[in-house]
């Protein structure tokens, strides 16, 4: 009986500590996930940030492929956080174009690599716009 009461009471703290650990991860801040982009990625160049037409092409992707988990005006919901938030206003085209195509899967963003990249650029040219 007392092995018994054991296991289950091991197993409920291991259970809380992963648990623990999973809303941690989930809760990392935006400036800990830009500190994780590659120094490479960081120096890419959006070839549409001269192009009055990308902020409207990337609204609209935004919207097909963003907008169910980071809220249609960016602002977050459930699944995802803000995007106006002032890390990510502040990050460089070539990091949140790395995030974007890797994804952040500890926090159940998926990676977007399969999207064409002018189509990522577009969205970040959109997210860039936004006030």
């Amino acid at each position: 009986m007392k092995t018994t009461s054991a296991v289950i009471c091991f197993a409920a703290l291991v259970a809380l500590a992963s648990a623990q650990q999973r809303a941690s991860r989930h809760d990392e801040p935006a400036e800990m996930i830009l500190a994780k982009v590659p120094v490479k990625a960081r120096s890419k160049c959006n070839p549409f940030a001269n192009d009055p037409e990308a902020p409207a092409a990337g609204g609209k992707l935004f919207e097909q492929h963003c907008a169910e988990c980071h809220g249609q005006g960016a602002d977050g919901a459930k699944r995802g956080p803000s995007l106006r938030a002032n890390a990510l206003q502040q990050a460089k085209p070539g990091e949140i174009f790395w995030i974007v195509t890797n994804g952040v899967v500890r926090r159940g963003m998926p990676a977007w690599s399969k999207l064409p990249e002018p189509q990522r650029w577009q969205i970040i040219s959109w997210l860039k716009s936004l006030p």
